[in-house]
């Protein structure tokens, strides 16, 4: 058995990972991490977790934890992460980050777009990006993986076949983006009540938010030339999902035979990224719980560009689904062990 300890197992991400890894085969969770928690039943917190979960909340000793279990999870707000690891707890156990600490190569980008300055920038280069349907080579080998953000990987889903097949240019993709309020975390903050949320819709980060070098990074890497972009997030009165609708001018003239023929190319062997059938929109409610992610795209000719769609749970594959895709990866176990849950619907 993996033995698993998960630091900050009390936000939306962390109760994700508890729900998925007690049903995973190979994992015991020995650590429930939460300082906001400490001494406190994990079932305390989350009730649908009672007579399943009789451990008490503990710390986020990294040190004594790296000593007790074989990877460490860490669903914890930025720069936690790189404050705490060293080369000793790395020497021990294997790291998922769910921050974005670990996830863009330049320091001084990550410092300029999250306002901190980084703890532990001699591990930037070794960490390994965790899209697996792109580094899922470069997985296997690491001992410390930073989990993407959630909408660089619905992003980074929906558009990627078509930069590397070089049929859009990158310089030309906005990204329209909606995502539940989970997404924002479990923190109380006034916008995120439901009187404040309910009944409306709003953009935030507009030109800047923090994901957008994380996006433009990742797609960069594919196009092979540096993109520059614009994405804009919204807020929707709903738990979970988010929904990708992205726009690229295209390079020439292309049939929807030659582009299915690309997302095929790279999705057909994919387990969690489903193309879905001409003039088929990607959903949220069809992807709720899981860990898949729908994308399609429709090529509008009057205006030669194309709109590439992506839905997923943002807290599954866009947080804990994905982590434990990486964890199976890590540890030599089929990547889709504990994450074949079908979608939930209603």
């Amino acid at each position: 058995m993996i033995k698993a300890g998960i630091i900050g197992s009390t936000g939306y991400a962390g109760a994700e990972l508890v729900r998925i890894l007690l049903a995973h085969k190979d994992v015991e969770i020995k650590w429930y991490g939460s300082r906001s928690y400490i001494d406190q039943k994990y079932a305390s917190v989350y009730q649908n977790m009672f007579q399943l979960v009789e451990d008490v909340c503990r710390d986020d000793n990294m040190e004594q934890l790296a000593d007790e279990v074989d990877v460490i999870f860490t669903a914890t707000p930025q720069g936690l992460c790189a404050s705490l690891v060293n080369e000793e707890i790395l020497s021990k156990t294997k790291i998922i980050d769910l921050s974005a600490d670990f996830r863009i190569k330049d320091v001084a980008v990550y410092e300029k777009w999250y306002q901190l300055e980084h703890k532990s920038p001699q591990y930037i280069e070794e960490s390994v990006y965790g899209l697996c349907e792109i580094n899922r080579e470069k997985v296997r080998g690491a001992r410390l993986v930073a989990n993407p953000g959630c909408y660089p990987t619905c992003s980074t889903l929906s558009i990627y076949p078509l930069l590397k097949a070089d049929l859009i240019d990158g310089n030309t993709i906005i990204i329209d983006a909606k995502s539940g309020t989970s997404g924002a975390g479990r923190g109380a903050k006034t916008d995120n009540l439901y009187c404040e949320v309910n009944e409306n819709i709003k953009a935030y980060g507009v030109a800047n938010h923090r994901h957008t070098p994380e996006i433009e990074e990742q797609l960069s890497y594919a196009a092979g030339y540096p993109i520059t972009l614009n994405f804009t997030p919204h807020l929707v009165p709903m738990n979970r999902g988010i929904l990708v609708t992205a726009y690229a001018s295209l390079k020439k003239e292309v049939s929807e035979e030659e582009v299915r023929a690309v997302y095929n190319q790279y999705y057909e062997k994919e387990r969690f990224v489903r193309v879905l059938e001409n003039n088929v929109c990607p959903q949220t409610k069809w992807v709720e719980g899981s860990n898949y992610v729908d994308v399609n795209f429709k090529i509008d000719p009057r205006t030669r560009r194309i709109i590439m769609m992506g839905a997923m749970d943002n807290l599954v594959k866009g947080a804990a689904g994905q982590a434990v895709q990486n964890m199976n990866l890590m540890f030599g176990l089929d990547e889709a062990e504990g994450l074949l849950m079908p979608p939930m619907f209603p």
